[in-house]
């Protein structure tokens, strides 16, 4: 018995070892879960279920195949591709999730996310995420054609690589007291998200008890994920 979570896979065409080593876990590590949960960036950029992309298709069969299998498949909206939406869950399987959920996995109660609302401290990304998630500015970009979208995404890439170039890494991260905050809404003592790329087991106290927050880390040039079992939280890195 075994529930898999991973995040930040940032798929895109020019990385094909990165796709290469996803298919390679679908096939072997989740297809003897009980779940699978992708908690956000899966893929680089997404600009609408509608942009034929070969990788795009090659990715919902592959999940497809996950979940006629038997294993459930379940998605995250990440900040790379928050406009994933019902027509590539449909063909992939996946069952779309809102932004936070919380799981009851073996007994224990687990709060699940992107995480990237947890770095409040980035005030200018927060009023970035802020207005991009406005349905309307949404509604309005995908009705689009393609290649404005392309280059649209093309140039927000750009401008990101070159805002974060000037951050601190402390900035980026997740604030401390937003992780407690979120917890203790959700009264529970296991969180478990990405975005950060920092991949770790945290320690600290919630509710006035032991916690644990878990940070998947991103495939770069290896696989990260998060097992749960009846035992325990475990994360681990494999080679693709």
């Amino acid at each position: 018995m075994a529930t898999l979570f991973i995040a930040d896979l940032h798929l895109q065409t020019e990385e094909p070892a990165i796709t290469a080593g996803f298919l390679r876990f679908l096939r072997t590590q989740a297809s003897a879960a009980d779940a699978l949960y992708i908690l956000g960036d899966l893929f680089e950029a997404w600009i609408g279920d509608d942009d034929p992309t070969p990788l795009h298709h090659e990715v919902a069969a592959a999940l497809r195949a996950l979940t006629e299998s038997g294993v459930s498949c379940y998605f995250i909206h990440g900040n790379r591709d928050f406009l994933l939406g019902k027509r590539f869950a449909r063909e992939s399987g996946m069952q779309l999730l809102p932004e936070e959920k919380v799981l009851n996995l073996y007994g224990r109660n687990v709060l699940i996310m992107h995480g990237d609302t947890l770095c409040t401290d980035d005030a200018g990304y927060q009023a970035f995420r802020a207005k991009v998630h406005q349905p309307w500015l949404q509604t309005l970009f995908l009705a689009l054609p393609l290649f404005i979208r392309r280059r649209i995404a093309a140039r927000m890439r750009a401008g990101s690589k070159a805002a974060n170039s000037s951050k601190s890494v402390d900035i980026m991260d997740v604030n401390p007291q937003a992780v407690i905050d979120a917890m203790e809404k959700q009264h529970v003592q296991y969180l478990i998200h990405g975005h950060t790329h920092r991949p770790a087991v945290h320690a600290l106290t919630v509710n006035g008890m032991p916690a644990q927050r878990v940070v998947l880390g991103a495939w770069h040039s290896e696989g990260s994920m998060v097992k749960v079992t009846p035992e325990g939280i475990e994360l681990s890195h494999f080679p693709f």
